[in-house]
């Protein structure tokens, strides 16, 4: 369960098992005043939930040890998490459909470019407050 309060920055975690992509996101995040996390894999997500930690946006790679991407996204949901918003990243072009199956909100091809993941947070981040 995601909860933003008011005024505060934004909360992001990052599951990403690739160094360079995880850093490239995370810096990319710091840019846009997102406070974020990083964990690399999806059992090391499902714990960070399990402790009560929220977030405002989650981004997961599809591929990654342990545990893969849309099966954290399931669990995530699954935990009653319905309203943190979550992004599915992968290079595969496949995921979309595994993602967006297992409740991610939105799936976004790697790597993307700070305007891209600007707008798109600007576009999930404002139905999320819609709903709220």
């Amino acid at each position: 369960m995601a909860s933003r309060n008011q005024g505060s920055a934004p909360r992001a975690l990052v599951v990403e098992d690739i160094k360079v992509d995880c850093v490239i996101l995370m810096h990319m995040l710091h840019k846009l005043n997102y406070v974020a996390t990083a964990v690399e894999n999806g059992k090391e997500a499902i714990d960070l939930f399990v402790e009560g930690k929220t977030f405002d946006i989650v981004f997961l790679d599809k591929d990654m040890p342990i545990m893969l991407g849309p099966k954290t996204v399931a669990k995530i949901r699954a935990m009653g998490a319905t309203k943190v918003k979550i992004v599915g990243v992968s290079t595969d072009f496949g995921a979309r459909e595994a993602f967006m199956q297992a409740g991610a909100d939105v799936f976004v091809p790697k790597l993307m470019k700070l305007e891209t993941l600007e707008a798109m947070l600007q576009v999930v981040i404002s139905k999320k407050n819609m709903s709220s």
